[in-house]
């Protein structure tokens, strides 16, 4: 059977998403398998995860994320950050919202050029750990931010080799059996880091990752000192603000201050049977 289903393709700093709104609850499509159709780069509409908005008992709607292979990826920060603006054109919340994650709600703001998020407090900080990849061993952070992170820094963050080390210690036995997303932090002058990330889920390096510049931002003020907000560079180019307070290894008020960008809309024809789709003009 194909059913049709109405999305928006959204960028946040880079982060790219396959939208669908689902609050009428009309659309029964088995998500993980759609994720994997629609997010693919060659023959669906391509996106690092699919993003579900769906009612919600408790604020103003429910966002599900998935990842491109179809996992289910608990928080997205720049996802997030897209569907606030998604709500905000499908009549669904204002300008000021509250929506469901997993089992916190998360409160955004949208203004006409940006999107700021209030984040999950961070948990489970870890410095100092000591990481074999490829017969070295390399020194990293531990910190999630509604996604567990790795975050170790560099002195050359254009030359590291995000696939072959993001890869083996997402991997690593330490992390399992979730895994872990994998950051590559440079510091620079002032309050202001260049960060590359290799997303599980994903697995591969993305353009931008929300969490990530959460996590690299925070580490750098535990580990260097920086202060609030800290500009975080990524991959695609753009520059993501975290804004938090800190006391010692503990931070609170944590925002998420970004681009997100409706790019386009369209329907795909998905394939229950076969998982896949086409995309109808």
């Amino acid at each position: 059977m194909t059913i049709p289903i109405r999305f928006t393709k959204a960028s946040g700093a880079g982060n790219d998403f396959v939208l669908v709104n689902n609050a009428a609850g009309d659309i029964r499509a088995d998500f993980p398998r759609l994720a994997r159709a629609a997010c693919d780069r060659h023959f669906g509409v391509g996106g690092d995860g699919l993003l579900v908005l769906e009612r919600s008992a408790r604020a103003d709607f429910t966002m599900l994320y998935y990842n491109a292979d179809g996992s289910y990826g608990g928080m997205c920060g720049n996802g997030g950050r897209c569907i606030a603006r998604f709500a905000l054109m499908e009549g669904i919340a204002g300008p000021r919202q509250r929506f469901e994650a997993l089992d916190h709600v998360y409160e955004a703001e949208i203004g006409k050029t940006s999107v700021t998020l209030r984040m999950k407090d961070p948990s489970d900080f870890k410095s100092g750990l000591s990481l074999a990849v490829s017969g070295e061993e390399m020194r990293g952070s531990f910190i999630d931010t509604g996604s567990p992170h790795v975050v170790i820094f560099t002195s050359d963050t254009a030359n590291v080799d995000v696939m072959k080390l993001g890869r083996a210690i997402r991997n690593d036995p330490m992390f399992q059996p979730g895994g872990t997303n994998v950051n590559f932090a440079r510091v620079g002058n002032g309050s202001t880091i260049d960060i590359r990330t290799y997303e599980r889920g994903v697995e591969s390096e993305t353009l931008a990752c929300g969490t990530g510049s959460v996590a690299s931002a925070l580490v750098s003020s535990g580990i260097h000192g920086l202060a609030s907000p800290v500009t975080v560079r990524v991959r695609s180019g753009e520059s993501l603000l975290v804004h938090f307070s800190r006391r010692g290894n503990a931070w609170t008020e944590v925002l998420l201050e970004g681009s997100a960008h409706m790019l386009f809309n369209g329907t795909m024809l998905y394939d229950q049977a076969e998982s896949t789709i086409r995309l109808h003009s």
